[in-house]
């Protein structure tokens, strides 16, 4: 940083200003961990040699912390990729089969919009396509913290739903379908899309009826003609906002594309085959015969589907993030 022109090229060097700001958070805290660990240790020893057992309960309650703040530690560590503190941008859409697929999409909607807010990170629909008689058929979220993107980049792919269908008079088994993408949220500067490359289209807001819904025509769709990509938003009353939003959606997946581009390139010169993750069937959620949601890829298994639905989705996020995956 002391370097002659180190600030000559602005971008360069708040990335490198930021990595640094980072490295030395992550030494501290190492630091800090080792000097309460070592005090904890030391009132350990002189316990046993004065014979003191009162203490004891404190050196368990002390324990317990310490290890509760390393697996926070190692979370951190392991959230080291480019973009992993960015906010993420998280779509879900119903696969094929109607109203079940649809109801399933609106189900894992509410598991992670619960999930956010067990994090205290700040949710936003940004776009949401009700179903034709119920749920929904596709949903954008804007989730905005640190590391949302970090944490939820595991929960890209197909998520397949196994229970006794609530629209079936028989009572029979259905399976359906639903689909999660993630991508980081970029800044302008990562992604140049140029005006003549976008068709803009406003339309009036869509939604169940009542007082909320917008009479005025400030939906946006934006559709990128080089590749056919088509984003929207609707959920603000002022047309500029809601194009705002709009654009960041745009960018976001115009980055995971050419990510994703980058990614089968380096497979294809260094002969590493490995499937891209999006698209493949990633976890299995059975409420019938018998409760069991698992991981396809950790194996992680949990029988309370209730607490899963409800946001308690960590156990699979961090077991994704240590597997070494991410």
């Amino acid at each position: 940083m002391a370097t002659t022109g180190f600030w000559d090229d602005s971008r360069r060097a708040q990335g490198l200003v930021r990595e640094r700001n980072d490295l030395s958070r992550l030494v501290g805290r190492a630091d800090e961990l080792t000097r309460e660990l070592g005090d904890l240790r030391t009132l350990w020893e002189m316990a046993l040699e004065e014979g003191d057992e009162s203490i004891e309960a404190e050196i368990q309650s002390s324990l317990q912390r310490l290890r509760r703040e390393l697996h926070d530690f190692e979370l951190t560590v392991v959230l080291s990729g480019d973009h992993d503190r960015k906010n993420a941008i998280l779509s879900i859409h119903a696969g094929a089969g109607g109203t079940e697929s649809q109801d399933w999409a609106q189900m894992l909607l509410r598991m992670y919009t619960r999930w956010t807010e067990r994090r205290g990170y700040k949710v936003e629909v940004v776009d949401l396509l009700p179903g034709d008689e119920a749920g929904i058929k596709s949903a954008t979220l804007e989730i905005t913290g640190d590391y949302a993107y970090g944490h939820l980049k595991g929960e890209t792919g197909v998520h397949r739903l196994v229970r006794i269908s609530p629209f079936d008079a028989a009572k029979r088994r259905h399976t359906s379908f639903a689909s999660v993408s993630v991508m980081p949220e970029v800044e302008d500067i990562e992604v140049v899309v140029r005006d003549d490359e976008l068709r803009v289209d406003v339309f009036r807001s869509s939604g169940p009826g009542g007082q909320g819904v917008n009479t005025a025509d400030s939906a946006v769709r934006i559709t990128h003609l080089p590749t056919g990509i088509v984003v929207s938003c609707q959920n603000e009353r002022s047309q500029l906002r809601n194009r705002d939003t709009a654009m960041r959606v745009l960018r976001a997946r115009l980055y995971q594309i050419a990510d994703q581009k980058r990614k089968v390139e380096l497979e294809q010169l260094t002969g590493d085959k490995k499937e891209i993750a999006f698209g493949s069937q990633i976890r299995s959620y059975v409420f019938a015969p018998y409760q069991l949601i698992k991981d396809h890829r950790t194996n992680v298994e949990i029988g309370n589907v209730d607490a899963v639905m409800d946001g308690d989705i960590d156990p699979f996020i961090e077991a994704f993030l240590f597997a070494g995956r991410g």
